[in-house]
């Protein structure tokens, strides 16, 4: 289990720059969690989860190194979430990540458009990570 405490932040507008979906070519020196993993994300009071699913032995091992809590935190910033957990569950080649107090006061109090967290799962997806050497292996499911 991996914890990732950060101070307070604003809602707004993360100053980190992502890449458009299906924007990654061959060249690209980053990969997108979509083309090794599959998501699903959902509320818990005022909390979010993010279920992540490797799709492959290959791709949890690098997942294992390469999707940290500090790395869902940053790129989840904006939504200022007090604490994230990450779980690991490597019999099902699995994480689930626990971002506290990032809905703005859950579903019934929320004023935001994604009142229960179920587009995170969508948004995760799209989060570049750095592309490994043997991308071959990861990109090969079971």
């Amino acid at each position: 289990m991996q914890v990732f405490k950060s101070a307070r932040r604003t809602i707004g507008p993360s100053n980190q720059r992502r890449e458009k979906p299906g924007m990654t070519d061959s060249n690209s020196s980053s990969l997108p969690l979509d083309k090794i993993a599959t998501a699903r994300s959902g509320d818990k009071g005022n909390h979010a989860n993010i279920g992540v699913v490797a799709r492959s032995a290959a791709a949890y091992e690098f997942l294992e190194k390469e999707l940290t809590a500090e790395r869902v935190a940053d790129y989840f910033s904006s939504l200022g979430a007090s604490q994230i957990v990450r779980y690991e569950l490597p019999k099902v080649w699995a994480f689930n990540f626990m971002l506290h107090d990032c809905l703005g006061g859950g579903a019934s109090q929320s004023l935001r458009i994604d009142t229960q967290g179920k587009l995170l799962g969508t948004a995760i997806l799209q989060m570049p990570l750095p592309k490994p050497d043997n991308i071959d292996s990861l990109l090969a499911t079971v």
